[in-house]
């Protein structure tokens, strides 16, 4: 017991000195007065939501552009609130932890990143000129119920699953020259601060998963199940459709039979999935949840 508490504390100052090298000021890093040029993409075509339907054929490249511009908005502003709940959970979290404890200092040092991301995606937002897209207000007062429950396993999966999913996406796009430079390093100091919040969340999923009993195991890969599955099915809002001027019936039918943003979905799942499934969170009743979203 006493050399898994020591790892965990060796985790933990790691991490923190990692923070206190490579930490970036959103407000100070990036230049928000430069200009966004007008003839670059928000995000790989390949990875839009209706790239390859026959509506994406019948589109502009202006619409094209367009709705990369609003999807990468939409995902924002996904990360945006779900950083908020986040923020709330670790505060929780760090609120029943012993306040000497270099676990407990990182936990307090990932609310301060998180608060910045919150920030930086905001302005990012507002640069682009176009709204934050808020989850459906049935999901948005579910999360009410999750963020103030959440414990063990059921905060920390969906977590991994929220930042994975949007980490692969960023790196595609921070990797492209081809794509808004605004987002591009956006995405790189996103990325580059939560691979310290991925490796915190992953120990303590490994850590909490290996006392699990039957009936815990159940009711926790359920619960994380279903959270995640909320959302990864609100990355992309359906009032994107509509922004730039498509039907947003037809828009949304298209995209959900799409087999081409299936695939996407499995791709942004593919690590989070993989790292779930070793740690017993793939289930018999969790696996048909998780098919839903495309996850798996």
């Amino acid at each position: 017991m006493t050399a898994a508490v020591n790892d965990r504390e060796k985790t933990a100052i790691r991490l923190l000195n990692s923070s206190s090298r490579n930490s970036y000021d959103p407000l100070l890093d990036i230049d928000w007065d430069a200009e966004v040029p007008d003839d670059k993409a928000y995000m790989p075509y390949e990875r839009v939501s209706l790239y390859g339907t026959k509506l994406w054929g019948e589109m502009s490249e202006e619409q094209r552009r367009e709705l990369s511009k609003h999807e990468i908005a939409s995902i924002a502003s996904t990360g945006l609130w779900f950083a908020i709940i986040l923020i709330q959970m670790l505060a929780r979290y760090a609120y029943h932890q012993d306040p000497l404890d270099p676990h407990t200092h990182y936990a307090l040092t990932e609310i301060g990143d998180e608060t910045r991301h919150v920030v930086m995606f905001a302005k990012a937002i507002s640069r682009m000129g176009v709204p934050a897209y808020r989850p459906p207000a049935l999901v948005f007062q579910l999360a009410r119920i999750y963020k103030a429950a959440a414990r063990g396993p059921v905060l920390f999966a969906p977590v991994l699953v929220a930042e994975e999913v949007t980490d692969r996406i960023q790196r595609a796009i921070m990797n492209d020259e081809s794509m808004q430079p605004l987002i591009r390093m956006v995405n790189r100091i996103h990325v580059v601060e939560e691979a310290r919040h991925v490796r915190f969340a992953r120990e303590e999923i490994a850590r909490q998963m290996a006392g699990q009993n039957a009936v815990e195991k159940l009711i926790n890969t359920t619960v994380a199940a279903v959270v995640s599955a909320f959302v990864v099915s609100v990355l992309i809002s359906p009032k994107v459709y509509e922004a730039v001027g498509l039907d947003p019936r037809r828009a949304v039918r298209e995209a959900r039979r799409n087999p081409h943003y299936r695939q996407t979905r499995r791709w942004l799942g593919e690590k989070i999935m993989s790292f779930l499934d070793e740690q017993g969170m793939i289930t018999w009743n969790a696996k048909p949840i998780y098919r839903l979203v495309s996850l798996v």
